[in-house]
């Protein structure tokens, strides 16, 4: 994976093309991940392998995952592409189709009992082949690689761990362990797209959520 020196990179703001679907608010975001190519205890399955990114939440003591606002003037995977960048300094391939559709609560509307602050977000897999140096919002999210346990652990809200259940059930389904030649592989971690493991699938193999949850 590419490290790449700073770059000059502005975050998108405001909400004057933000989408919006009856009273929710469109989101669109991603769990960026990679593969590590060998593991301690030598185990050969992909949660041993599989590390998450995830970000430091503005006056929260807690992470999250990297998403935003859909807007107007893009496609949902430019979107949750965009979101990564900016949110978490990762460029990728996002893989298709969507692992799920959310509801839940926009941070200022937490304690509403309306539909009004309600968003609905879509949550794709992203490999990782780029992390910037500096990114536009790095003063707000700090990154961290966390391997799928404690990455549960840290999950606030039911529809994170949800979100990420699926995208281990999705590159579970994708990715064909028992056939890497470990060995062969100089880098530290490897991605099923260099290596041709990827298969393809439709979306009705991939189950998704409608429940309001806050966030």
């Amino acid at each position: 994976m590419a490290e790449v020196a700073s770059e000059v990179i502005v975050a998108r703001t405001g909400r004057n093309c933000q989408r919006y679907e009856e009273k929710f608010r469109l989101v669109a975001g991603c769990i960026p991940y990679r593969l590590k190519a060998t593991v301690e205890n030598g185990a050969d399955n992909l949660q041993d392998r599989l590390e998450v990114l995830m970000i430091s939440s503005p006056n929260r003591q807690d992470l999250i995952f990297p998403k935003g606002g859909w807007e107007n003037d893009e496609t949902i995977v430019e979107a949750a592409s965009r979101e990564a960048l900016e949110e978490a300094g990762v460029r990728g391939i996002i893989k298709e189709p969507i692992l799920g559709e959310w509801k839940f609560r926009s941070k200022s509307r937490q304690n509403s009992c309306s539909s009004e602050g309600t968003c609905k977000g879509y949550m794709f897999a992203m490999e990782v082949t780029e992390e910037l140096q500096c990114w536009p919002e790095q003063a707000s999210h700090e990154r961290r690689w966390l391997c799928t346990s404690d990455a549960w652990k840290i999950c606030r809200y039911d529809w994170m761990r949800e979100a990420l259940s699926s995208c281990i059930s999705f590159l579970s389904e994708q990715t064909l362990f028992s056939s890497v030649n470990l060995a062969a592989e100089p880098s530290s971690y490897f991605f099923p797209q260099q290596l041709n493991l990827l298969s393809t699938h439709s979306a009705d193999d991939f189950f998704s959520t409608v429940t309001c949850y806050q966030c």
